[in-house]
């Protein structure tokens, strides 16, 4: 296994921020692409079971690969020199070089954010292989933060593998830690799977989606159990904090359902950068004798 050591620790947090920077960029293509894969999937699912006799041609390649970036507005492709992180918006001057349609400011934010981030992690753990897990798990949690604000959706391809990465961390460089990963896995999804059921038996209605058990469910899973609660009690306060927010500023309607995904998402981050022992030992501070 390489020594992270032999190279001092600013060398790795400026490595991490630059190569944060870089897969930002691919952030974006993913935050974007990922709903619309899994769309154009269902359609064809449904079409195959509802006319499995009918032909026509296959349907353009769409992934995360092709086809090539283009301007949503002209169709013009997107070559390097104009994908560079941050540094082409700033060239651009926020503007298709073709046809002038406005850039989203989205695009160099989440590249920024996944850098800066990337380098408080190492920053915070050391050059070390939990760096190396926890970089993982931040780049998971801003992905599907977007994802769920932009369609409501959190995606089983990113939850689940997300799930069984932390239970596989703690089992090979944290053996000590695993029950209690093991048990936040499961008291993280029964947790939010039992409000689900309780709200639904009172109210009638769904009040949040299956992909939001999985995702506490592989936030226990990397955190331990004892963090279940400051998660939920983050994410909860940031949630109604926001949620009043965007009411009192006629921002959104009221009554219209607001994901928790992204607030589950944050509450994640803070506990990646400041330690979940801080904040479990804060909420649950021990008493001497």
């Amino acid at each position: 296994m390489p020594d992270f050591s032999a190279l001092p620790l600013s060398f790795w947090i400026l490595a991490a921020g630059l190569f944060g920077l870089a897969v930002g960029s691919f952030l974006n293509v993913v935050i974007y692409r990922l709903p619309v894969m899994m769309e154009r999937q269902w359609q064809a699912e449904a079409q195959a079971t509802l006319h499995p006799d009918a032909g026509g041609a296959p349907p353009e390649r769409f992934d995360l690969v092709a086809p090539r970036s283009r301007c949503p507005s002209c169709g013009h492709q997107i070559p390097w020199w104009e994908n560079i992180p941050v540094l082409s918006y700033v060239l651009l001057r926020g503007r298709c070089s073709a046809c002038g349609t406005a850039i989203s400011l989205r695009y160099p934010l989440v590249e920024l954010a996944t850098a800066l981030l990337s380098a408080a992690v190492v920053w915070r753990w050391g050059a070390g292989w939990d760096s190396v897990a926890y970089i993982a798990l931040l780049w998971s949690l801003i992905t599907l933060a977007l994802i769920d604000f932009d369609t409501t959706l959190l995606p089983d391809s990113i939850t689940l593998p997300l799930l069984w990465l932390g239970l596989i961390w703690h089992a090979l460089l944290h053996p000590d830690q695993l029950s209690s990963a093991v048990w936040g896995a499961v008291v993280g999804y029964l947790a939010l799977w039992t409000v689900y059921q309780v709200f639904k038996l009172l109210t009638g209605k769904e009040g949040m989606g299956f992909g939001d058990f999985k995702l506490l469910a592989a936030l226990g899973a990397w955190f331990g159990v004892a963090a279940l609660l400051p998660i939920i009690l983050l994410s909860s306060i940031c949630g109604a904090v926001i949620g009043i927010t965007l009411q009192l500023l006629k921002l959104t309607e009221r009554g219209r359902p607001i994901p928790f995904g992204p607030f589950l998402s944050a509450a994640g981050i803070v506990l990646l950068l400041i330690g979940p022992g801080v904040l479990v030992a804060y909420i649950f501070p021990t008493t001497g004798a």
